[in-house]
């Protein structure tokens, strides 16, 4: 079981909710992108101008629907960090515990956005302290 760092409360608006009154399976991924834009701009630190990287793989694991929500809360953790890549790990739950698993791998990308470059070392300590 991994153990997570870093929560974000994220608004359920009505807008989320398919035909049947759940949350649509593609708002989590959204759900996930804001929590991890909160961990590492209010989490490392790092200005949003200087997250220079995609997301080069994704996983949705979907345990439940998320219904007659207000908010869910989506932790994140980094659980691998690489030469050029660090990999990130979520659960988004509501009252009722965990509804959505998921996993990221992101690239770190030279300024410019066209090349991959190492992982800032600045990133990397600051993971190692917000995880430690």
């Amino acid at each position: 079981m991994t153990e997570f760092a870093f929560t974000e409360t994220v608004d359920v608006r009505y807008q989320d909710h398919d035909t049947m009154g759940h949350v649509n399976n593609a708002v989590y991924v959204t759900y996930m992108e804001q929590a991890r834009f909160a961990y590492l701009t209010e989490g490392l630190g790092v200005p949003p101008m200087e997250l220079n990287m995609v997301v080069a793989n994704l996983t949705v694991d979907f345990r439940r629907p998320v219904q007659f929500a207000d908010e869910v809360e989506v932790a994140v953790s980094v659980t691998d960090v690489g030469d050029t890549s660090f990999t990130m790990t979520y659960e988004v739950r509501d009252d009722e515990g965990v509804a959505v698993e998921g996993e990221t791998t992101q690239v770190a990308l030279e300024p410019g956005g066209r090349e991959t470059r190492r992982v800032p070392q600045d990133w990397r300590d600051a993971i190692a302290d917000l995880e430690a």
